[in-house]
């Protein structure tokens, strides 16, 4: 499939955690991480990572992985979504959620979105004992 019809990721979110998240994508994948996008919301109000966003976008179907679903990520994110057939926001982004993302992007946007949400509520876990 084309780049062009691959499902493109935003990570946005608070601080430097955006930036962190991809730059771990990439050391793991050992890839750069082609179609993962960081955008920090440092400085910018909801419209203007709005616009961002949207521009980051363009046609692609794009999945937008924010930290939180309220605030000003995940506002944006959705008013970013709201008219546009080919977007998704995912909130609760974690990095086996990022992985799965970029080993499997070339599938359809849904299909991609049901099987990234799958693998980040699966790496939630708790333990008391060692691993």
């Amino acid at each position: 499939m084309s780049d062009s019809l691959t499902v493109r990721g935003i990570v946005v979110g608070h601080g430097d955690m955006p930036k962190g998240l991809v730059d771990a994508v990439c050391r793991i994948a050992g890839e750069q991480p082609q179609g993962l996008t960081a955008i920090s919301n440092s400085g910018l109000s909801v419209e203007d990572l709005k616009i961002k966003l949207d521009a980051l976008s363009g046609l692609n179907p794009t999945i937008m992985f924010t930290d939180l679903l309220v605030g000003s990520c995940g506002m944006a994110a959705a008013h970013s979504c709201r008219d546009a057939t080919e977007r998704i926001v995912v909130s609760g982004v974690n990095l086996p959620m990022l992985l799965e993302f970029m080993f499997h992007r070339h599938l359809a946007l849904n299909e991609l979105v049901d099987r990234i949400t799958d693998t980040g509520r699966e790496a939630i876990c708790s333990t008391s004992t060692d691993i």
